[in-house]
C-alpha cells in the first residue's frame, strides 16, 4: 500500500460485507487494506469467544466501530420477552469488553400474532428503558437502527430516523443514540431535517447501495457504493453538518459480493469509500 487515500481513516468493514470470513480472517482482511476500524456481529465473536475476539481486534490495532446487533423485543410471551432483555444485557457487555462506540438495535417487529402496532413500539421503548442502567454502568451506547418500512412487520416497527430519534430523546444521550444506515433511510423526504435533528445522537453511519430490481430476498439488495440509486454526498454531508465525527461503515448483504473474493470487495470498499469523500 502507498498510504490510505483522503478521509479512510473513517472508513470502517462491517463483518456482513465479507461474511463468509471469520473473525480473525476479517481482522486480517482489513489490515492488509489499510482499514483502520471494523463492525462485528456478535455470532462471530462467540465463534472465536469473546476474550479472543477483543484480544485479536487490539492486537492488529483496529477500533471496534459497532456490534451488531442486539434488540429484538416485542415478544408476545412474557418469558421471551425477559429471555430477549438477558440476551440484551449480555450484548451490551460484549460491547463494553470489545470497546465498541456502539451496540445497534434492531427494535424487532409486530409480535406473533398481532397487528397492534403501538403496542408493538411501546415494547420497544420499554425494552431500552429496562436496559439503559445496564449501558450507563458499562459505557456502552445503545444505537436504535431504523429500518425500511418493508421490515416493519418482521424486522422492525422502527421504521424512519424521526421515530428512531424520538425514541432516543427519552433517554441520557451518553446512553443512546441513533445509527444512521442508509440502505434504510435513503427514501425518507424528511431525511435531511433528521439528521439535523440527530446532533449528538447519532452514534453509528453504515452505508451501501440501493440496488434495483430488488432479489426476492429484499434483506439482500445492497450494492457497493454506486452500485444502486443512492445520492450519497448529501446524506454524508449533512451528517458531518450534524456533528458526527466517528467512523463509517460499509454493510453489504449482498450473494454476489459474498461471492467475490475477500481482497477484492475490500479494495473495492476502500476505492469506493476515497471516491465518495473526494
Amino acid at each position: 500500500m502507498t498510504g490510505r487515500p483522503p478521509g479512510s481513516d473513517r472508513l470502517s468493514l462491517n463483518q456482513a460485507t465479507v461474511k463468509r470470513l471469520d473473525l480473525a480472517q476479517s481482522v486480517d482482511l482489513c489490515v492488509r487494506h489499510e482499514i483502520p476500524a471494523i463492525g462485528l456481529w456478535r455470532d462471530r465473536v462467540a465463534e472465536a469467544g469473546l476474550r479472543q475476539a477483543a484480544a485479536t481486534v487490539r492486537a492488529a490495532g483496529l477500533h471496534v466501530s459497532s456490534l451488531c446487533r442486539g434488540g429484538f423485543f416485542t415478544h408476545p410471551d412474557r418469558a421471551e420477552r425477559a429471555s430477549a432483555r438477558a440476551d440484551n444485557r449480555r450484548a451490551i457487555a460484549e460491547a463494553a469488553e470489545l470497546g465498541a462506540d456502539t451496540l445497534v438495535l434492531v427494535s424487532g417487529g409486530l409480535p406473533s400474532g398481532s397487528r397492534n402496532l403501538a403496542l408493538a413500539r411501546r415494547m420497544v421503548g420499554d425494552a431500552i428503558a429496562d436496559l439503559v442502567p445496564t449501558a450507563q454502568r458499562l459505557g456502552v451506547r445503545l444505537g436504535i437502527e431504523p429500518m425500511h418500512p418493508m421490515f416493519c412487520a418482521d424486522r422492525c416497527v422502527v421504521s424512519t430516523l424521526g421515530d428512531a430519534l424520538d425514541l432516543a430523546l427519552q433517554f441520557p444521550a451518553e446512553s443512546v443514540g441513533v445509527v444512521v444506515d442508509t440502505y434504510h433511510v435513503w427514501w425518507d423526504p424528511r431525511l435531511a431535517a433528521q439528521i439535523g435533528r440527530s446532533r449528538g445522537r447519532i452514534v453509528g453511519v453504515q452505508l451501501c447501495d440501493w440496488v434495483v430490481p430488488l432479489p426476492a430476498d429484499t434483506l439482500l439488495g445492497r450494492g457497493h457504493l454506486g452500485d444502486g440509486v443512492i445520492d450519497f454526498p448529501p446524506v454524508v454531508a449533512a451528517v458531518r453538518s450534524a456533528g458526527y465525527t466517528g467512523f463509517v461503515e460499509i454493510e453489504i448483504f449482498n450473494q454476489d459480493v459474498w461471492d467475490a473474493p475477500a481482497d477484492q470487495t475490500a479494495a473495492t470498499v476502500r476505492q469506493r469509500f476515497a471516491s465518495l469523500l473526494d
